[in-house]
Parts: C-alpha cells; sequence; structure tokens
C-alpha cells in the first residue's frame, strides 16, 4: 500500500474505531498533523506503539491550521483564540527543538469564504512565525491552501530556503505547480479523492507533473470518496489506481501502479525521513 502524505488519525479514530488496525493491516506509512498538544500526544502514542510493533510509521507533524483563526472558540474548534495561537506555536517550538516532528503543518491559507477571508491578516502572522521554525529546524512544511495560491508565491524566497514543501490536496493548475519548482521551491504535490470526484485541475496536474514530485493521501477521515461518510486508509489503494490510470492515459513516466506506488512512497520518505 501506497504511503499517505497527510491525514488525520485522532480524527479518524473518533470515526472509525479500528482505524489503526486497518493501517497496520495495510502497511500504511502516515505523516499525521495535528494542532493541538491532545492530538499530537495521541498521534506520538500511535507512532510509538508502531515503532514497537515493527508496524509501518508515522511520522508526527504540528502546526495552527488556518481555518482557526476563522472559527469562533465557541464551535469547539481546538486551538481557536489569541491564547490558544500562541500556545501552539510555543509547542510547535518545542517539538521541533526537541526533534519530535518530521514537518511543520498543516499551515497556510485559507480565503474560502467572508469568515475566513476577515482573519487573513492573523493567517499571514501565523504563517510567517510557522515559516521561521521550519526554516530554524531544516523541518518540511505541509500546506493547506483554498482560494489562496497567489499568497504563497509571496513566500517565494523563504519557501525555497526549506527542504520540502508538500502541498497537501494541491489546489492549484499545472502551470502554477512548475512555476513553483522553476523559484526553485521544492515542492512536493499531494493528490487525493480529487483525482475521483472529477477535479479537472487536479487531473491535469497529475498527468504533468514529474514522479519525483507526487505524493498520494487520504486526509482522513476529510476527503471521503463519494459515497462514503469519510475516508480512511484504505481509500489509497483507490487514489492509486486512480492516480496511475491518470498518468497512463497521459502517457507520462510512472504510470503504471507498482512504479506509482514505489515512486511516492520514496517521496513520502524523502520528506518525512527515511525509515
Amino acid at each position: 500500500m501506497a504511503a499517505d502524505a497527510h491525514a488525520h488519525p485522532r480524527d479518524l479514530l473518533a470515526l472509525f474505531p479500528g482505524a489503526e488496525e486497518e493501517r497496520r493491516r495495510l502497511a500504511v506509512p502516515c505523516a499525521a498533523s495535528a494542532w493541538t498538544e491532545e492530538e499530537f500526544t495521541l498521534h506520538r502514542e500511535l507512532a510509538a506503539a508502531a515503532e514497537r510493533d515493527a508496524a509501518a510509521p508515522y511520522r508526527l507533524c504540528f502546526a495552527v491550521h488556518p481555518q482557526a483563526p476563522g472559527r469562533a472558540v465557541e464551535t469547539g474548534f481546538p486551538g481557536a483564540g489569541e491564547a490558544g495561537f500562541h500556545r501552539s506555536l510555543e509547542l510547535l517550538a518545542q517539538f521541533a527543538a526537541a526533534g519530535s516532528l518530521a514537518g511543520v503543518g498543516e499551515t497556510g491559507f485559507d480565503l474560502y469564504d467572508d469568515a475566513f477571508r476577515e482573519t487573513e491578516k492573523i493567517q499571514e502572522k501565523l504563517f510567517a512565525a510557522h515559516l521561521e521554525i521550519a526554516r530554524t529546524y531544516k523541518l518540511p512544511v505541509v500546506l493547506h491552501v483554498r482560494r489562496a495560491m497567489h499568497k504563497i508565491f509571496l513566500y517565494a524566497g523563504a519557501l525555497k530556503q526549506l527542504p520540502a514543501v508538500v502541498f497537501h490536496s494541491w489546489p492549484g493548475s499545472p502551470g502554477e505547480g512548475f512555476s513553483l519548482l522553476r523559484r526553485g521551491i521544492p515542492a512536493f504535490f499531494s493528490f487525493g479523492a480529487a483525482l475521483m470526484l472529477n477535479h479537472k485541475r487536479a487531473i491535469r496536474s497529475c498527468a504533468a507533473f514529474p514522479l519525483e514530485r507526487i505524493l498520494l493521501e487520504t486526509d482522513a477521515p476529510w476527503q471521503p470518496l463519494r459515497g462514503r461518510a469519510f475516508s480512511s486508509w484504505a481509500d489509497l489503494s483507490a487514489i492509486l489506481r486512480a492516480a496511475a490510470a491518470i498518468r497512463k492515459e497521459a502517457g507520462v513516466p510512472g504510470g503504471g501502479e507498482a512504479e506509482l506506488e514505489k515512486g511516492t512512497d520514496k517521496n513520502f520518505f524523502s520528506v518525512f525521513g527515511a525509515p
């Protein structure tokens, strides 16, 4: 089974108590994103148990989610509010300094609706803080970018100093992706359920990018396949088949499932650290 470049194991376990058994059975390495101390602690426990049992590894990531400023505290969104953001940034620095992180993420920008756009300045401050920690500790970043690709190009100088920049659920066009690479940004483009939901730009991008820049993901549980209530580790096989079919039809290298799985696994461990 291919590696999962972006997921939320705690959220998945809340919906699917058998998720960890499924992940181990399928041998899915996973980059796990968290934005609260409680969530990160659970992910760290899962990672330690997997290491003891020689199961498929976790790679741990942490950041203030870019949607957090647009969510009121009363909604129950973890980490909402200035005090919560400050505490999360402190934790991020602590985790990074202790060598506990494989990446900073997911961070970035979300300008999808009015509530999120009203917090653009706060998102900018948080993003700058995340980039500084990533640069200091030489960590890759995992980016959440929704209706905000124009913002990313403003940070090209900082991003190209990082070891890797992973675009979770790549939202851009092939042209935007190649433009990032030409600017010297070590970008990796991660694809998930969008390939099977007829998202035209994702499909064109998956067909266009070189294999050495592609990752696969579930964003479990938040990007379900059509007809499903949530996404899980088992969805990776369908995502892999869809990506391979797209690339095979386009006639690009890395069009077979086996070659694509091998290549994306190699990219995963190149970004997040070798086993």
